[in-house]
């Protein structure tokens, strides 16, 4: 599929700018988010990696702002999308890992709040910790991203790389992507933990 990348930025940022001008409660606040995040990737496949990183950046943010908004306790794709806007953007992301540390990634009930503990953990270079933590993830949690996470924490280079590479297998045959916009983030943003590692 040929994608336009500068027209879906296009499209992303309109959104952005119209969402600005209404109420910044916590919806609006994470859809902001979104728009950015879209607005990144979108520049980011077209090339135009520095002004890719301020969206970046700017989701990072928004997620934030949205979680401190509201009852957001079990919001934890905030503070995942958080590091791996930040990650992939090239930023220092040890400040949303804290965050995410903070207000109890690592011992949250769901597997996803769980997913945000290791990514925090990996970030910090707290590997051994990140290691345990994955191994709670279970069977309902995608079993090669939760492989790729124990690769990085096991600083296996071998496992790391079947691991993602079904992490991209698999995002190539999803037909829904978040903002329409099809960029596979985990494996950008695990890889940037890989390359931090020397695995890849």
């Amino acid at each position: 599929m040929r994608v336009d990348w500068r027209d879906r930025y296009e499209r992303a940022a309109a959104r952005y700018a119209a969402g600005e001008s209404r109420e910044l409660d916590e919806r609006q606040l994470v859809q902001l988010a979104n728009s950015a995040w879209a607005a990144g990737l979108s520049l980011l496949m077209a090339g135009d990696r520095e002004e890719a990183a301020v969206w970046l950046r700017r989701s990072a943010e928004r997620y934030r702002e949205s979680w401190d908004a509201g009852d957001a306790s079990s919001a934890w794709g905030r503070p995942i999308g958080a590091l791996k806007a930040l990650l992939i953007a090239g930023d220092d992301a040890s400040g949303a890992a804290r965050w995410a540390l903070d207000v109890g990634a690592v011992d949250a009930e769901s597997p996803i709040g769980r997913y945000a503990g290791v990514l925090a953990l990996l970030v910090l270079g707290r590997d051994e910790e990140a290691a345990t933590v994955a191994t709670t993830l279970g069977d309902d949690f995608p079993s090669d991203v939760a492989d790729a996470l124990s690769a990085l924490a096991r600083r296996d280079p071998t496992r790391y790389r079947t691991a993602v590479a079904s992490i991209r297998s698999s995002f190539e045959e999803r037909e829904a992507f978040l903002e329409d916009v099809p960029v596979p983030d985990t494996a950008l943003a695990l890889d940037v933990l890989a390359s931090g590692r020397e695995l890849i």
